[in-house]
C-alpha cells in the first residue's frame, strides 16, 4: 500500500478514497488488498465530503448510483486508472434494499460501504472479520471495473453474494477462469502483468 500521488507520467492503477467519515483502517486494508490479492499499486487518497446529492430522503439511505455520477465529477480524474470510494453510510439502489458495494461494469469508481458489514456506522477500528469482509466487497467491486461479471463458481470471489453469510464463504480470489479474464483486463491497458 502507498500514499502518494502518482506523478504526471505514470498513471497508477487504483485510488482508494475515504468518502465522509469512515474509520482510518479501512482505506489501508483495501489497498493492501489490492497490492497483495491483486499485484496492483494501490494508494489511500486525501478524504472528499458526501456527496449530498446522493442522499434519498424518503428512504434515508445514499443511492450509490447517485454517489458514483457524483464522485466521478469531482477531482481525482487523472493520475488513476481505477478508484474505490469508502463510505460508512447506508448505500441502496433503486431495486435493492440496501448494497455492500456498487460499481459501474468497466467504469472508473466503485463504492464500498462499511454500514451493513459493521451493522451500524462506525469510525473507530472494525475487528478482523469485518475488514475481511470489506476487502471481498472492495476486490470484487474492482474485478466489475474490470468488466468482470458475476461467476456461478462458489469457489470465486466474484460469485453474487446476498448477505453476510454467503459473503464469508467467499473465498480472497477469483477462479481460474475469472483470473484469467482479469489478467487479460490488466494486461490490455498496457500496463505491466499482475502477479496473480
Amino acid at each position: 500500500m502507498k500514499m502518494r500521488r502518482p506523478d504526471h507520467k505514470e498513471k497508477a492503477f487504483i485510488g482508494i478514497v475515504p468518502v465522509g467519515e469512515v474509520a482510518a483502517l479501512a482505506p489501508k486494508v483495501i489497498a493492501a488488498h489490492v497490492s497483495g490479492y491483486l499485484g496492483l499499486e494501490a494508494f489511500v487518497l486525501p478524504p472528499v465530503a458526501l456527496p449530498p446529492e446522493a442522499l434519498d430522503r424518503q428512504r434515508l439511505q445514499y443511492d450509490a448510483g447517485k454517489m458514483i455520477a457524483a464522485l466521478e465529477k469531482g477531482t481525482y480524474d487523472d493520475g488513476y486508472l481505477k478508484l474505490v470510494g469508502v463510505v460508512n453510510v447506508d448505500l441502496c439502489l433503486p431495486i435493492f434494499t440496501h448494497v455492500y458495494g456498487e460499481a459501474q461494469q468497466g467504469g472508473k469508481w466503485a463504492l464500498v460501504s462499511l454500514f451493513h458489514l459493521a451493522g451500524r456506522p462506525t469510525t473507530v477500528p472494525l475487528p478482523a472479520e469485518l475488514y475481511e469482509r470489506t476487502a471481498k466487497i472492495a476486490l470484487h467491486e474492482i474485478g466489475h471495473l474490470f468488466n468482470l461479471r458475476h461467476c456461478e463458481d462458489p469457489g470465486c470471489l466474484m460469485q453474487f453474494s446476498g448477505g453476510l453469510a454467503e459473503l464469508d464463504l467467499l473465498p480472497l480470489h477469483f477462479c481460474r477462469y475469472c483470473q484469467a479474464f482479469f489478467k487479460e483486463a490488466v494486461n490490455g491497458l498496457n500496463r505491466p502483468p499482475s502477479r496473480i
